[in-house]
């Protein structure tokens, strides 16, 4: 099954940890939606990713290829989200939507600032499949927590 990583797991060295068998298929695309820091992780105890529906926007992510076995591995650390079907667009193809599984949880409000740590796991996800440098730099903009 396809999943589509929009924050830490975008990180290929964490990914591979938490997810041996995962296959990198594409850089991603999802239209109309929105990416936020808008989730409190109890497990991370700081803010984290989120997507939102938006018309207008999109989300730059990665595409993987991941079993069944390791999905029960992610669930264990997406704590408040669930897993939604979406469609993304391969970057090299606006044509033909692919459908993925991504989590997305419910707004919060009150969501603490992220860790510098998990800042730089986006961006070191981010700029090693080589999102597009306008959100690469939208994603350096994110505010982290001084700890």
């Amino acid at each position: 099954m396809y999943y589509f990583a929009y924050g830490s797991n975008m990180d290929w060295p964490q990914m591979r940890r938490r997810c041996p068998t995962a296959r990198f298929v594409c850089v991603g695309r999802l239209p109309d939606y929105r990416f936020a820091i808008a989730r409190h992780s109890r497990l991370r105890n700081c803010g984290t990713a989120n997507i939102f529906l938006e018309i207008g926007c999109e989300v730059w992510g990665i595409v993987y290829d991941v079993s069944d076995r390791d999905f029960l591995t992610l669930d264990g650390f997406e704590d408040g989200y669930r897993r939604e079907k979406i469609f993304v667009y391969d970057r090299n193809d606006g044509h033909h939507p692919m459908e993925v599984l991504a989590y997305i949880a419910a707004r919060e409000d009150g969501v603490p600032l992220p860790n510098p740590e998990y800042k730089r796991l986006i961006l070191a996800g981010a700029r090693h499949w080589r999102l597009p440098p306008d959100y690469c730099a939208m994603l350096e903009r994110i505010e982290v927590a001084n700890l």
